[in-house]
């Protein structure tokens, strides 16, 4: 029966039915030895022994065993590392992870949570099934110092739901992976992750729509400016999982661009060729665009944070604008069939350069998708405007993930700023959709639901890494908040449209286009004048020129028609 064989430290609890069939199988070998001494006439063993020794055998076996597991090879309570755990979700899996933990010695299990009342009070893997309602009285009388959300099967928004109500408690959280990444093999049931601060969004990612995604990409020759960026390189990982002919990497970073080279070729092994340049250099634009034989280019390379582009207002405005100039300029000359840019919703009503740069880019775009209108070409030109990505170079996430794990304090410039938020897989979806919903000029923008106080964010954060909040009504926390003024440039919330009323839907339904003026006519001679003052070094001409055409450009709020 392999009693022998099995390992005691990882015997796992249904060794005991095994066990039982063992002595069973003996206790029968019993009663055949009495049957046949009562039929040779010699019955001097008494009836109950069978049963005896099944009894005996059984608790002796299986109580060594266990005992053996807890006792000699269980390490002892100080080793344990992690502290006091509860799992929430009662299921196959949490169970599983139940016995995982145990047998690696990393926690000190309290029990399950779970919603399901039928299981309240019973007894799983061991260990006691509780109500949610139970967690404060958990906290204070066992010391529970993390959650692990364990039910890998269950929708985004009850997820959501979950960890914000977890985050009300001074407890850190994380989660099993997805069951589609279990099932994948990216994960085993007993390998937890950190939970994702997007879970805390208080939104639904907005789904993609695999026709629009494979209709942009699939069988494509495809160039990325900024590959090596978060957001280029995630847009890259999304291309290559839908089998374009070429994937060309364009970057100016060396190392960035090994690494994204690297893993494209080693992990998903499509054809990836890296380019190094920058996007200012229109003559290596051109040659890849035309050896490759490019039909598709994203946009995405820029200069992005804020208060850095800020201060350098000249170098922002050189590669913003007349970066992108060089490759809108290319891809159009070249006949690429379709042009996408990266945008920000800092370009609606800018208050900084990096705002007014992507503002200018856009208009750009523009230009030349008029241009090819007149020409004939066939080609599409748009731009893809969103909030902040969560991850991405810039963001304000890892500032405050490295904040907390210094112990704080985290500093905010304003307690009541927002901002819009999505994930940077979201957002490379969102990218390519867009493209595949183009006509030509237009500006695409996401239905991201409401913006997100960064202070909650924050908040939140410190509350996810089982740290508490120090201010006047928790005077003993752990994290202070500390408010330290806008930085130059800064807004305190964000738009995503000149004119809401504009805006018009499109064949994705969290996808929407927005209605402005077509080509600015003046855009070729502020360009050549913005051009002069930059190569005169003249910040301030260059500042005024930057945001003169952005106020005459602005899209005039559409009237409604008169009725009657």
């Amino acid at each position: 029966m392999g009693l022998y064989r099995a390992v005691i430290r990882y015997l796992p609890e249904r060794a005991i039915w095994t066990m039982l069939q063992a002595m069973t199988f003996a206790a029968l070998g019993w009663v055949l030895v009495v049957f046949l001494t009562e039929m040779a006439g010699n019955g001097i063993i008494p009836r109950s022994v069978p049963l005896i020794y099944w009894i005996v055998g059984g608790t002796l076996i299986i109580s060594s065993r266990f005992a053996a597991k807890r006792f000699i090879w269980a390490p002892p309570e100080e080793q344990l590392k992690g502290g006091q755990i509860l799992i929430y979700g009662a299921g196959e899996a949490g169970s599983q992870l139940a016995v995982a933990l145990r047998s690696q010695g990393r926690s000190l299990i309290v029990g399950f949570i779970d919603d399901d009342k039928s299981l309240h009070g019973r007894d799983i893997a061991g260990q006691r099934v509780y109500a949610p309602a139970y967690l404060p009285e958990l906290i204070a009388n066992y010391g529970v110092q993390e959650v692990i959300l364990s039910m890998p099967s269950i929708t985004s928004e009850k997820r959501q739901q979950i960890v914000t109500n977890l985050t009300r408690h001074p407890i850190k959280i994380r989660t099993l992976p997805h069951i589609a990444d279990l099932l994948a093999g990216k994960y085993l049931v007993n390998q937890i992750r950190e939970i994702d601060i997007d879970e805390l969004l208080g939104r639904s990612s907005v789904p993609a729509q695999a026709e629009l995604l494979g209709e942009m990409i699939r069988d494509r020759a495809i160039l990325v400016t900024g590959a090596g960026g978060s957001i280029g390189s995630e847009l890259c990982r999304l291309i290559a999982r839908w089998s374009p002919t070429v994937l060309v990497l364009f970057e100016q970073n060396e190392f960035a661009l090994y690494n994204v080279h690297r893993e494209l070729v080693d992990t998903l092994g499509i054809k990836a060729v890296p380019v190094l340049g920058s996007i200012g250099d229109a003559g290596a634009l051109a040659r890849a665009i035309a050896e490759q034989g490019i039909e598709v280019v994203f946009h995405a390379a820029a200069h992005k944070h804020v208060p850095l582009v800020e201060a350098n207002a000249l170098e922002g405005m050189r590669n913003n604008v007349f970066g992108s100039l060089a490759v809108t300029r290319t891809a159009f000359e070249t006949g690429v069939r379709d042009f996408v840019l990266i945008s920000s919703d800092k370009a609606v009503r800018p208050t900084n350069v990096m705002g007014a740069t992507k503002r200018w880019a856009e208009l750009i775009m523009r230009h030349y998708a008029q241009r090819a209108v007149e020409a004939g070409t066939g080609q599409k030109f748009s731009a893809v405007r969103f909030g902040n990505v969560l991850g991405s170079n810039g963001s304000v996430v890892p500032l405050f993930e490295e904040q907390i794990a210094r112990g704080g304090p985290v500093t905010l410039t304003h307690p009541a700023m927002t901002r819009y938020f999505m994930s940077i897989h979201e957002a490379a979806e969102l990218i390519v959709q867009a493209g595949a919903l183009a006509e030509g000029g237009d500006i695409f923008l996401l239905e991201m639901g409401a913006p997100v106080k960064i202070s909650d964010l924050a908040r939140n954060m410190i509350q996810l890494a089982g740290q508490t909040v120090r201010d006047a009504a928790n005077p003993g926390g752990s994290i202070e908040i500390v408010t330290v003024g806008s930085r130059p440039g800064e807004k305190m919330f964000e738009e995503l449209f000149y004119d809401a009323a504009s805006a018009r839907t499109t064949r994705h339904p969290k996808i929407m286009t927005a209605i402005g003026r077509g080509e600015v006519r003046e855009l070729p001679a502020a360009l050549a004048k913005l051009e002069q003052s930059i190569a005169a070094q003249d910040e301030a001409a260059a500042r005024e020129q930057l945001f003169a055409l952005i106020a005459d450009s602005a899209p005039k709020p559409v009237e409604p028609a008169p009725v009657g």
